[in-house]
């Protein structure tokens, strides 16, 4: 109990040297730990564990509020390391600070289903907040969560989400454009939360950063409405100052540049490129243990650093006893609130909201973008935990929620959030917001600007994060504006993302469903909905179960088996009735089948599978406004893909329809 009032008094009187000997020892032990593990992995990038190591000690050490017995406390600050390929700095004082990540962990680094891999994955139960990798993307994840808490703090009270956003980032994420995106818009916001530490190194994975890039990054964030820092990042007394004065009194977003030096304590490689991205060779390891005073052996410990982390574990229990009480106080004072807060804690779709769904009245026929507007704002009102935002489109792409304000600087009250045109940014900050654990965002543009957004969408997808992408302007339909904003390759694009649901909707019923699907799943789900009207079609009007749910189902069937089974998607399900209509007049029996999702039904039991698309389907003709890629695995070899595979044209709709073949007589001279 001393040494944690100790180190409780040190956060405004400094740090003795007893804890700083402690944070030494830490740094060289996490140096240690990196060579060894890149080492025996022989692969990996020991040049920012060795470059940052006390920065990590003293972020782990002293500054950061968590408690490793209980990684999911809500109200913990949050450390993302953006730079994520030196992610042995982040498992190496994830280790020592007590979470459970074990020393046979950090010896599986990269190795087949080790929790270690080659960059962060998220798994807040080890203290991974956020996937991190491609460059840039966890600064834009920060920036996300910072807003989230923003929101939050807004909502609930600033004495129960005061927390820190932490973020890690080296030259190539400075560098990144997504960066630049989500920076901008946190300086707009004014995010006090958010403390972004820049690794400034000079080094790149190719050479000297002054080989690529003169800028000056100070002046660049300073412009965006960042208050910058610079520190050397090795002198824990500057360190502490710095922190202990953020901790207290922060009214910006901060960049503190953190003058490193890659590769630290490497003889020959160290302030080089070649200390970056491959382990430095047993010989260097060798040399680099004995200029540190590291023992030989591999994985060293000491039982200082064992003994400090222990100790340091009663400081962290303290910290979110102390702010469990004030929930709990807190809670007594506002009932009403502390429901709200469950209910956005557990994320919880109420049971009987497909009743409600479908009971909901909305105006017929309408483009697929007016009919997801109408649900959003039936939702929002039920959904506390729903906060969106677009890329400055929020009249075309219909995402506004009519009666919550938009967020605007240091004021965080709404529900609207105005991403400006950033959509690469946008969707980072989405997968952040999401990781407050608190909400599911949902953010629109146009479909054909998801190839801006593909690389966060992805990273969405590998970690399941709970986001709604809303892209409207879904095909060739959408007329005038013409080939660069005619999506025909993005319906094939999203759909190879693993883990992505990919939903084109037809009529207010399948939105509505749609709408239901993307909150029941607990990963990612881009709708693509069109500009133009689409005729309400009846048949659609089943239950969740029974169609949306199982991602494809039969609108139109026949008595025995079909001559010819028609499946389409969004905006061409009216076309394929048509079809089926003047087959039907022709002597032939056509089934129509709606697929709004491939994925929904690609999880769906074999004899349903076969049910639609099997021996006794017929001639098996797929309809839809995009590249025909993929639709082959559906109709058969055999099968007719009425399809776009090339790009689009500016006209009417109408006459687009002709040009590419979507009128019922040129489909019946394709397949009759």
């Amino acid at each position: 109990m001393k040494t944690m009032v100790k180190q409780k008094s040190d956060e405004k009187q400094g740090l003795t040297g007893e804890v700083k000997e402690a944070l030494k020892k830490t740094a060289l032990t996490i140096r240690g730990l990196a060579m060894d593990a890149t080492q025996k992995a022989n692969s990996g990038h020991p040049g920012l564990p060795l470059g940052c190591a006390e920065i990590a000690a003293y972020l782990w050490g002293v500054f950061l509020h968590y408690n490793p017995e209980d990684p999911k406390w809500i109200a913990r600050d949050r450390f993302i390391l953006s730079a994520g390929h030196g992610c042995l700095l982040q498992y190496s004082a994830l280790h020592l600070s007590g979470y459970p990540l074990t020393l046979e962990d950090i010896k599986q680094f990269r190795q087949l289903d080790s929790k270690t891999p080659g960059h962060p994955e998220r798994d807040e139960a080890i203290g991974i907040e956020t996937t991190t990798g491609p460059l840039g993307q966890g600064l834009g994840n920060a920036v996300g969560e910072a807003l989230g808490f923003k929101l939050l703090q807004e909502k609930f009270g600033g004495d129960l989400f005061n927390n820190k956003v932490v973020c890690l980032a080296g030259d190539g994420c400075i560098m990144e454009g997504v960066t630049s995106e989500a920076s901008s818009l946190a300086g707009h916001l004014q995010l006090d939360n958010l403390i972004i530490l820049y690794d400034a190194n000079n080094i790149c994975l190719d050479g000297p950063l002054s080989e690529c890039c003169s800028e000056n990054t100070i002046e660049r964030y300073k412009a965006y409405g960042f208050e910058v820092h610079e520190v050397d990042g090795y002198d824990f007394d500057a360190l502490h100052t710095l922190f202990t004065n953020l901790r207290e009194k922060q009214d910006k977003p901060v960049l503190i540049l953190c003058h490193t030096i890659i590769g630290k304590g490497a003889p020959t490689k160290e302030g080089t490129h070649k200390a970056h991205g491959s382990p430095l060779g047993e010989e260097e390891v060798a040399k680099t243990k004995a200029a540190l005073g590291l023992p030989e052996e591999t994985f060293f410990v000491p039982s200082s650093v064992r003994d400090y982390f222990e100790n340091h574990k009663k400081l962290c229990k303290a910290v979110q006893q102390d702010w469990e009480a004030r929930f709990e106080s807190w809670s007594k004072e506002h009932a009403d609130l502390r429901k709200e807060f469950d209910l956005m804690h557990e994320r919880k779709i109420p049971e009987d909201l497909e009743a409600k769904l479908t009971q909901f009245e909305m105006k017929a026929p309408q483009a697929g973008r007016a009919s997801s507007h109408e649900v959003i704002n039936f939702l929002v009102d039920k959904l506390p935990f729903l906060y969106g935002g677009s890329a400055d489109l929020s009249g075309s792409d219909k995402t506004m929620m009519k009666n919550y304000p938009i967020v605007r600087p240091g004021i965080f009250s709404g529900r609207n959030i105005k991403f400006g045109v950033r959509e690469f940014g946008m969707a980072t900050m989405a997968v952040g917001m999401e990781q407050t654990d608190m909400m599911i965002p949902f953010i629109g543009t146009f479909l054909t600007f998801t190839d801006y957004m593909r690389n966060a969408i992805r990273l969405s997808a590998l970690q399941h994060s709970h986001v709604i992408f809303q892209m409207t302007h879904d095909s060739i339909f959408l007329g005038e504006d013409g080939p660069t904003h005619q999506p025909v390759e993005h319906y094939a694009a999203l759909r190879a993302i693993p883990n992505l649901h990919f939903i084109r909707p037809a009529g207010n019923h399948e939105v509505k469903m749609a709408w239901l699907a993307a909150l029941y799943y607990k990963g990612p789900t881009v709708f693509a909905l069109s500009r133009q009207n689409v005729a309400e079609i009846p048949e659609t009007h089943v239950p969740y179960n029974e169609g949306m749910g199982k991602g494809a189902y039969v609108v139109k069937e026949v008595n025995g088996d079909p001559d010819y089974t028609l499946v389409a998607t969004g905006s061409e399900l009216p076309l394929a009735l048509d079809v089926a209509k003047a087959l039907d007049q022709k002597g032939h029996s056509a089934r129509v089948v709606s697929m709004p999702c491939q994925e929904l039904f690609d999880a769906q039991d074999a004899r349903y599978k076969e049910s639609l698309f099997g021996p006794k389907s017929g001639k098996c003709v797929s309809i839809e406004a995009g590249v025909s890629q993929g639709w082959h695995r559906y109709i058969g070899r055999d099968g007719v893909s009425i399809a776009v595979d090339t790009f689009g044209a500016s006209a009417p709709a109408s006459q687009l329809g002709v040009k590419y073949g979507f009128t019922v007589e040129q489909i019946l001279e394709r397949i009759v």
